[in-house]
């Protein structure tokens, strides 16, 4: 769940912060938080000089690792130049203008336009803003329901949280908004029945949708949200037969699809974009995080020639576009997310993720005969370790002893290591989280 520690709790020399995360609070709350000073390339040192891996690029999002110094020089640059112009009333800057049409240029599906905020939640909810616009100016107004899936994970503003299937981003926010549905997970182990194939799972699932749809009523609905690579779910890769089939469903009913790209873009599958990796047509795309790796905030929603034609005109009718943001497309963020993508292309990532991101994948398959280990699941550099139950947070805390740093979701350990990890940091991963699944059995075995 989401926490804010209190400013007194911080076990620190002389800090005093209030520091918000996703994490266990009564955790922190006994061993104070951790505070990261410095970092360099997948290495972070704390503010007492222990150095860790990140094996989590912090929030899904430091593609480049720490330290990039081209990053910095062009931020700073670009500051100097021009450090912040608005895109409204028919203004733009050559920064966003060439960050456009770089992103066209590589979108998974045929692309007409970008509107940039800043960041994932915000581009989530920009999206299912444009979904009722489209439907609007095509005249079919009653097209305003939204359906995700149960775990799914799409931001922390009101409509990105309503269409996240998580219960922390519910609970007492009074939340999700009337209209937004949720259907279950596409993980087979977990919610096939027994004795089912994983086609006959998908075919299952797919119907349940259909059914769902015919009971609300196709005319009511505007949009399914997917995820590529359901990420904060627990790293689940759907089966390939599930999204070929929900594409098919979707067409029939006329309902759109967007594709959550946020964790997902810019090589993390082992292709530049997850819709690649899973075959999907989005007709409304998100992406942010390794857009800029989080050197700077920046997303971008990609909008489909259908639905972008139909926006224009709207707009044309109603004199204005009312979907003004500040901070949208930010020159000194334009420049660092550009940078940032030829950088990609210079270092081949999508290439190294294919060479190293079956080594982490295959070393932690080699752990599934641990006595704690349940399912071992990724694809490119985007792992899960699901753990026997309740394991999941004492893990992680016995993995940051050891001078690694992953993420507990529930029981399953998440590893999204910067994309510029080598092979043999790769295998310090493996070695340092095989040590901490020993030490965490060996309590268990004492106790």
């Amino acid at each position: 769940m989401n926490s804010i520690y209190d400013i007194d709790s911080l076990q620190t020399r002389d800090a005093k912060a209030v520091i918000h995360g996703l994490t266990d609070l009564s955790l922190h709350a006994k061993r104070g938080a951790s505070v990261i000073q410095s970092g360099k390339g997948v290495w972070v040192r704390d503010i007492e000089g222990r150095e860790y891996l990140e094996a989590m690029s912090g929030l899904w999002c430091i593609a480049l690792g720490y330290g990039n110094e081209r990053l910095a020089n062009v931020a700073h640059k670009q500051m100097l130049e021009l450090a912040y112009y608005p895109l409204t009333n028919h203004k733009s800057h050559p920064p966003v203008i060439a960050l456009a049409e770089k992103l066209l240029s590589m979108a998974p599906a045929p692309m007409s336009r970008i509107w940039f905020a800043s960041t994932g939640s915000e581009a989530n909810d920009c999206a299912a803003r444009l979904s009722w616009y489209f439907w609007n100016a095509v005249g079919q107004p009653e097209k305003k329901k939204f359906i995700s899936h149960k775990l799914a994970y799409h931001g922390n503003t009101i409509a990105a949280a309503s269409l996240s299937g998580v219960s922390y981003a519910h609970n007492k926010f009074n939340l999700p908004l009337p209209g937004f549905m949720h259907v279950t997970t596409p993980h087979f182990t977990r919610n096939g029945m027994e004795g089912e194939t994983e086609e006959a799972f998908s075919d299952r699932l797919i119907a349940d949708i259909e059914r769902l749809i015919h009971e609300e009523g196709a005319h009511t609905i505007a949009a399914f949200f997917v995820e590529p690579v359901m990420a904060a779910g627990g790293i689940v890769v759907p089966p390939a037969r599930y999204y070929e089939q929900l594409q098919l469903l979707l067409k029939k009913h006329d309902i759109l699809l967007v594709c959550d790209e946020v964790v997902t873009a810019f090589g993390r599958t082992g292709e530049m974009f997850g819709s690649t990796t899973m075959k999907l047509q989005p007709d409304l795309l998100i992406c942010a995080k390794a857009i800029s790796s989080a050197y700077i905030p920046i997303s971008a929603l990609m909008i489909g020639p259908r639905v972008y034609e139909a926006i224009e005109r709207q707009s044309g009718e109603l004199g204005m576009f009312g979907l003004t943001m500040t901070y949208s497309g930010h020159p000194v963020a334009s420049a660092v997310a550009l940078e940032t993508l030829k950088i990609y292309e210079e270092l081949n990532i999508v290439e190294h993720v294919r060479q190293v991101g079956p080594s982490l994948l295959n070393g932690l398959k080699q752990l599934q005969g641990h006595p704690l280990v349940k399912e071992i699941r990724g694809i490119g550099l985007l792992a899960g370790a699901e753990l026997l139950p309740k394991y999941g947070p004492e893990c992680a805390r016995i993995a940051e002893s050891e001078g690694l740093i992953v993420r507990a979701i529930g029981d399953t350990i998440a590893f999204c290591p910067p994309l510029i990890i080598s092979e043999a940091e790769v295998q310090e991963l493996l070695l340092r989280f095989r040590k901490t699944l020993d030490r965490l059995n060996s309590f268990e075995l004492d106790s």
